[in-house]
């Protein structure tokens, strides 16, 4: 059997009925001539949040199958980021990817994805923002706005196209570089790119059109953009906290000296006043 040297994450709450087309189409890609990767290299973990909805049963008979994939059941975590993390540590590869089990996240991608991480390219990017890709029609404009909103906030923190993108992959030793990853964050792509330090030059970026959502239930809901903003206030913090400390105390400074500026001038005028009388 060969060594597993790629591993695809995908963090699923009830999306049973999306399992067996998701790991299907990605062993389906991996296998066709052209594929730059090995399908006996890649492994599927389904991080699964207790759904209860047939997963574990589905899981298994892929593996009866011949399917290279197995299933993590959460019964004491919630949350996204945080299923993305134990997968991440759970993988055997050494190159790690991460996907939607909804099919927004095309299969046919992923031999083209695990394929760009590299010792030089330790960060691989799903992005919709490329010349030329656009996000499927059947996506509301509601959901354009903000998407490209909250793009739009992240710029000063990464220099990616797309960090807002859940399609992402990144080399096992830099994951584990990341420090104070936020277990409860929106996107845990943008918390990786920060936390790790990734530099532009070892990002690559793979298009792709978004998909429609097969079954299961949409993640977008206002707690979770609630979630978004703290999470984004953390990593600015994170990024610029010294910064704002030297501003902070020039700003300080700048005050104590004009108030010393200023009492002294009012000494000395009040000084003439007393010496006229």
């Amino acid at each position: 059997m060969s060594a597993i040297n790629y591993s695809v994450v995908v963090p699923a709450f009830r999306e049973n009925g999306n399992l067996r087309p998701l790991v299907t189409r990605i062993f389906g890609a991996l296998s066709q001539v052209n594929s730059p990767v090995n399908p006996r290299e890649v492994e599927v973990i389904i991080v699964d949040d207790n759904s209860r909805d047939g997963s574990v049963e589905t899981v298994e008979a892929l593996r009866r199958e011949g399917y290279n994939v197995r299933i993590i059941v959460r019964t004491t975590e919630r949350g996204l980021s945080s299923a993305v993390v134990r997968g991440f540590r759970e993988a055997q590869g050494d190159n790690m990817l991460c996907m939607d089990a909804d099919l927004q996240h095309p299969p046919e991608y992923v031999p083209a994805m695990l394929a760009a991480l590299s010792r030089t390219k330790q960060f691989v990017l799903g992005t919709r923002y490329a010349k030329g890709v656009q996000i499927d029609e059947g996506w509301p404009l509601y959901r354009r706005v903000i998407s490209s909103g909250a793009r739009m906030l992240a710029l000063p923190l990464t220099s990616a196209s797309d960090p807002m993108s859940g399609f992402f992959g990144i080399r096992r030793e830099t994951f584990l570089k990341a420090r104070q990853l936020n277990s409860e964050g929106f996107k845990i792509a943008l918390d990786l790119l920060v936390k790790c330090n990734i530099p532009t030059e070892a990002i690559a970026e793979v298009p792709f059109s978004f998909g429609v959502r097969a079954e299961g239930e949409s993640k977008l809901t206002g707690k979770v953009m609630l979630r978004y903003l703290e999470q984004l206030a953390e990593l600015y913090w994170y990024r610029f906290s010294g910064l704002i400390v030297f501003v902070a105390l020039l700003v300080f400074v700048a005050f104590v000296l004009l108030a010393r500026a200023l009492l002294g001038s009012y000494g000395g005028l009040n000084g003439k006043a007393q010496s006229k009388h």
